[in-house]
């Protein structure tokens, strides 16, 4: 019996630990992604230092006022699975291996559909794919008006990265990366009891800023590759709209409920529709090549719900 326990505890270490590393190197790209792509000359400690506070006084600050419980809120419809087993583990296993190829999944969905009852599911995908529809057409209708002037400006013009837009972008992204915090952090906590003592709280922050550590060194990593693909996504000017943009939909979609959602489908829905608007009014590069990378992405965030929904379903047969 004791060693049962023992067994249960070590697949629930090893899924947070999985966990923690797949779900941010995997989501680096929509929430790091331009910044990363914009900061590549400066010094990756300095880089890791500055996304550890932000997500140091996040956790923290969700810690305090949630009397111990860090997933503010989105775990509420998923109770905590008392014992682990090996297969627990699959889901962010398969988590790494889409990572390692550039495949933007969703972590919600490949995370916490394995504990989370049908009902959820439903929830979550219905979610997630309003979020991607008011995403896309946000980022057409706002990069319909300002291409013309603004982007096709940034394009043409040096990125010097004054003073002004290195403090505008350090801040935008800071707003972006604690509201990711907010939404996706409960697909690492899954794995976890719902609440932490002060000891565990330590822990798991040293935990999760050596994890990110291991990513900002790597500069993102092969996945990275999604967001350099991207018109002008390198410029600090471009990458802050797109950082704010992006964190303006994230706080509208949790002030709506504590329902987990795809923050990655509402990523993919901006860079989506912001590259079709500045198409339309540059057309800076050949349609083929612009639809061709829309498809794309959109196929690898389908094929990743694809694969979470096997995970599930190869995981209820070993129950």
């Amino acid at each position: 019996m004791n060693f049962q326990l023992d067994l249960s505890t070590f697949f629930m270490v090893s899924g947070f630990l999985l966990a923690a590393y797949s779900c941010v190197a995997n989501d680096v790209i929509q929430t790091l992604g331009t910044f990363l792509s914009s900061n590549e000359k400066k010094p990756a400690l300095m880089i890791w230092a500055y996304v550890s506070i932000i997500l140091v006084a996040t956790l923290i600050f969700g810690w305090v006022v949630n009397n111990g419980e860090m997933s503010f809120g989105r775990l509420e419809r998923i109770p905590f699975t008392g014992v682990f087993h090996w297969y627990h583990i699959l889901p962010p296993i398969a988590l790494l291996i889409l990572t390692r190829f550039g495949m933007p999944a969703s972590t919600t969905f490949l995370l916490l559909m394995v504990f989370s009852p049908s009902s959820v599911i439903e929830k979550m995908i219905l979610k997630s794919a309003s979020g991607y529809l008011i995403a896309f057409v946000s980022a057409i209708m706002l990069y319909t008006l300002i291409a013309q002037k603004i982007e096709k400006y940034f394009i043409h013009s040096k990125d010097e990265k004054s003073m002004g837009w290195t403090i505008i972008q350090w801040c935008s992204t800071a707003f972006l990366w604690s509201q990711w915090i907010m939404h996706d952090v409960a697909n690492i906590f899954v794995y976890l009891p719902r609440k932490f003592d002060l000891m565990s709280l330590i822990v798991i922050l040293t935990v999760l800023v050596a994890l990110l550590g291991i990513i900002c060194y790597a500069r993102g990593g092969a996945i990275q590759k999604i967001v350099k693909q991207k018109t002008n996504t390198a410029d600090i000017r471009s990458a802050s709209i797109i950082d704010l943009i992006y964190g303006f939909v994230l706080v509208f979609f949790k002030e709506i409920n504590t329902l987990p959602m795809s923050t990655t489908w509402v990523f993919v829905g901006i860079l989506a529709g912001r590259e079709i608007a500045i198409y339309n009014r540059l057309k800076h590069k050949s349609s083929k090549k612009i639809w061709s990378n829309v498809g794309k992405d959109f196929f690898k965030v389908f094929t990743g719900l694809i694969v979470s929904v096997l995970v599930v379903h190869l995981i209820s047969i070993f129950k």
